[in-house]
């Protein structure tokens, strides 16, 4: 497997491919630093590169030949890379067979626009694969601009044995969550001020924002709760492990994602929410719409649209019950359609497949 090692989606993917047994070997441009592989069972080899740096000629050529040496030394039966501008351009370039690229969400919404070659670059990665996987189908239909072969779609779903009802929300506090990579493109600065909508509307509500990750935009994002006078109603809590996860998504009401970027391309944090029984208020976004219902298991509201979202929250603030009605339609639909042992087995099926054509 070609994919980064710190990324909680490799993980997931190794261990429980692991656990399956299959003997997952791991090629990371860096490396990781816990000991998670370690206590799977896992090797991992890495460059001591980091990602954004791989494009320099003579760092991508050193890595291409390390990658080239560990496939004559552990003598893969597949070779399985994840993202298509990085990862699966390396895979492409090694030259090995069979090849299998699962698209993410950048290298298809993003790189691609940078420039003409990146352009190039990726639709030749896609061509050299004999597999193509996507997480969604809107994903996949983003990226047939750039290749004429069909995807096979793999979610990334939840475990739902973890992810799993609580009944844990406060009665007296209204708390709003949200789980994310305190980045820009996930449009925190747009929550945030629709908070402040939400509470400048309602004056004698018990409210409270919890923001789980950490980011490059974390200080900025901290600097404008103080701005708009409602410090003392938001906890940033930092990053925190996933397996921890399901108690904090069954404190919230309800569950705000708003990314502004396309590149959120499945929307694994709504899953995990619905999961746990709590409904969602998503932007737009192509992986949201997906997996979301709207006026369902939540609501859709556009991108960048502060007022939208602060509306979409006083909706639940009005009226409680749709909590328990859209959370237990979330529920199950994530039960039908994104139970993580379902995932895995569907991987499967596509690497027994490939194996035998």
């Amino acid at each position: 497997m070609l994919s980064p090692a710190e990324s909680v989606h490799t993980q997931r993917w190794c261990k429980a491919l692991s656990q399956r047994g299959i003997n997952v070997v791991l090629f990371s441009f860096s490396a990781s630093k816990s000991s998670f592989y370690k206590e799977c069972g896992i090797t991992v080899y890495s460059c001591d590169i980091n990602a954004h740096t791989i494009w320099q000629k003579k760092a991508y050529l050193f890595t291409l030949r390390k990658l080239c040496n560990v496939i004559r030394r552990e003598r893969p039966n597949i070779v399985h890379a994840h993202r298509a501008s990085s990862y699966g351009l390396l895979g492409a370039l090694s030259g090995f067979h069979p090849f299998i690229i699962s698209i993410w969400g950048e290298d298809i919404y993003e790189f691609p626009r940078k420039s003409f070659i990146f352009r190039l670059l990726l639709k030749f990665a896609l061509r050299k694969a004999d597999c193509l996987l996507s997480t969604s189908y809107v994903m996949a239909k983003e990226a047939a601009k750039y290749t004429n072969k069909s995807f096979s779609i793999t979610p990334f779903g939840v475990d739902t044995k973890l992810f799993s009802p609580m009944n844990i929300a406060s009665k007296d506090q209204f708390v709003i969550g949200n789980v994310k990579i305190l980045d820009y493109r996930y449009g925190i600065d747009v929550l945030i001020r629709a908070f402040n909508l939400v509470v400048l509307a309602n004056p004698n509500k018990k409210l409270l924002l919890r923001i789980i990750g950490d980011g490059p935009c974390r200080e900025k994002y901290e600097s404008l709760t103080v701005k708009l006078g409602i410090k003392d109603k938001v906890e940033f809590l930092g990053k925190i492990p996933n397996d921890n996860l399901p108690k904090y998504y069954n404190s919230f009401s309800v569950s705000v994602f708003v990314s502004i970027s396309n590149s959120e391309s499945f929307g694994v944090v709504a899953v995990e929410s619905m999961s746990c029984g709590c409904p969602v208020v998503t932007s737009d976004a192509d992986g949201f719409t997906e997996v979301v219902e709207d006026g369902i298991t939540g609501i859709i509201v556009p991108k960048k649209n502060e007022q939208k979202t602060a509306e979409a929250i006083q909706t639940f603030i009005d009226n409680p019950s749709l909590r328990d009605t859209m959370g237990k339609a979330g529920r199950e639909r994530v039960l039908k359609l994104f139970d993580w042992n379902d995932n895995v087995n569907t991987m499967l099926k596509v690497y027994n497949s490939l194996l035998k054509s």
